[in-house]
């Protein structure tokens, strides 16, 4: 990865980082948990992301 970003490539590894987070606590009780963990979390050493530099 290179040092200096663009800022597109920089808002798009922004949104991935937001997107890898678990779920809060009040949707799984508003849910009746139904929903108990999200699906497109990722680890970042199994599945990278597919950006262009």
């Amino acid at each position: 990865m290179s040092r200096y970003k663009t800022p597109e490539l920089k808002t798009k590894l922004a949104k991935a980082l937001k997107q890898n987070r678990r779920i809060p606590v009040f949707v799984v009780a508003r849910t009746k948990r139904k929903v108990t963990f999200n699906r497109k979390t990722r680890n970042w050493r199994q599945k990278k992301l597919k950006i262009k530099k």
